[in-house]
């Protein structure tokens, strides 16, 4: 067997993974990463980026049959090809990503391992590559495995009759109708893609609301858009199993709030869920702590078992790609004796919806929980230049404060470029900015940004351009 050594040693090169590595290196240690996959991990090749272009491709295509027309312009017929379509989310996102991290590592002079690592001791492991196994040994060791999607007993994913996202985002055949398991982001994203493409979607979820956990006016103004797109929606109900049909398809038997229903569709897209990848490492004997699946770690990302981290999915939750990036960065600072400490009050959320939704920090019923007595302010987009320039006025900004202090605690916003438009919120929550602070700077107009503006007035009751309820 042959071995290798250096400072650092990453297993998995996903969003925390990759980062991890670099950073290790930008910090002067030789770096050994190992990635039994492909570089970039499950967000850059099956995940965050290949998703987020289709459904940019989708809102093109779906802007070009509807609201091109509203303004003037007309394209004739407009047709989708998925196979091309799919094929340039490959070609010309995907592969340019994971290329980039490649060069990346070449700069950094970091060693990519292909292959399955096991431990046999805290800091050592054996790797099984195509050409043998390798004795990989690092002086810190920083687990990066991520998380792969829950399965349903009765919806295993075949890529055939159940697919899950990562066969979603691959398919190139256009499926009629789709019944999809789960209102989470996941469901509803690659729902709403598929949708505006033109197949018939069918969502299943078991809460009592679509993407649970979720700001509530945020929620509501996705389900009413769903609705408009004539997306049939069952809250409160449970996917029992399907059958084949002799024809092609799939028969999906339902329990809903009205009783067993049954939907004939193409095939079924299972999103319930992810779970981290903490099994098969070998951890267990190294009596590395583990609860419900994810190994417990410090604010420095430290294990119990010395020199031993953990970093993203695997480490707990959020589970978001930003979150493992910024814990990646950090577990490399601390191994290079930087003073370094995760902090999770400021983590923003966004999903990409239509309207997407963005949000950051408490709602109103964590601030209460926390001690605070929360007042509220809201701007719709609905009244602001730049969103109906567009011909996008769904949704809303809403910020949470403190009504004694002023402080913002939390803000929620669904509508246009949210996912943008929070960045400016979780900014002002990391700096300790009061409400006070966001309504007195001056946004330029017409921009989006400026309902963040008009709803820290709007707690005030000094908004402008709309008289709160």
């Amino acid at each position: 067997m042959s071995e290798k050594r250096a400072d650092v040693v990453v297993i998995g090169a996903g969003p925390g993974g990759y980062v991890a590595a670099i950073r290790a290196a930008q910090l002067g240690k030789s770096v050994i990463c190992i990635e039994r996959e492909k570089l970039g991990g499950v967000c850059l090749n099956v995940g965050c980026i290949p998703s987020k272009a289709l459904i940019h491709a989708s809102s093109v295509y779906d802007r070009a049959k509807g609201h091109a027309a509203e303004m003037g312009i007309s394209f004739g017929e407009v047709n989708v090809d998925l196979a091309k379509l799919v094929a340039w989310k490959q070609t010309k996102v995907v592969e340019r990503l994971t290329g980039g991290i490649a060069t990346l590592f070449k700069q950094g002079k970091i060693e990519h391992v292909a292959g399955d690592a096991k431990f046999v001791a805290p800091t050592r492991l054996e790797v099984k590559t195509a050409e043998g196994s390798v004795s990989v040994t690092g002086t810190d060791v920083i687990l990066a495995t991520g998380s792969r999607p829950i399965e349903l007993p009765a919806f295993k994913v075949d890529g055939v009759h159940v697919l899950g996202s990562t066969e979603c985002l691959a398919n190139t055949k256009l499926p009629k109708k789709v019944l999809v398991i789960g209102g989470g982001y996941i469901g509803l994203e690659l729902g709403t893609f598929l949708r505006k493409l033109g197949t018939e979607i069918v969502v299943v979820e078991f809460m009592k609301t679509l993407l649970p956990g979720q700001d509530e006016d945020c929620v509501d103004v996705i389900h009413r858009e769903l609705k408009k797109r004539k997306v049939e929606i069952h809250l409160e109900s449970k996917a029992m199993r399907y059958e084949k049909l002799p024809a092609g398809g799939v028969r999906v038997f339902v329990e809903t709030p009205k009783g067993e229903k049954t939907f004939d569709v193409d095939w079924v897209l299972s999103t319930i869920g992810r779970k981290p990848n903490s099994d098969g490492l070998g951890l267990e004997a190294l009596g590395v702590a583990i609860e419900k699946g994810f190994v417990k770690v410090d604010a420095k990302l430290r294990t119990n078992v010395p020199h031993l981290y953990a970093i993203g999915d695997v480490a707990g939750q959020p589970m978001l790609a930003h979150k493992a990036s910024k814990e990646g960065i950090i577990a490399a600072e601390v191994i290079a004796g930087l003073p370094s400490a995760a902090d999770y009050r400021v983590v923003p959320a966004v999903i990409f919806t239509d309207p997407e939704v963005g949000s950051v920090g408490m709602s109103e019923a964590q601030a209460k929980a926390a001690g605070y007595d929360p007042v509220v302010g809201k701007f719709p987009f609905s009244v602001n230049g730049r969103a109906i320039s567009l011909g996008e006025t769904a949704g809303l900004c809403k910020i949470v404060a403190d009504r004694k202090t002023d402080l913002v605690l939390g803000v929620h916003i669904v509508g246009p470029e949210a996912s943008n438009l929070v960045a400016e919120a979780t900014l002002a929550i990391e700096m300790g900015a009061r409400v006070e602070d966001i309504a007195a700077t001056i946004h330029a107009h017409p921009t989006l940004a400026e309902v963040m503006m008009e709803a820290a007035e709007a707690l005030h009751g000094k908004a402008i351009h709309y008289k709160s309820k």
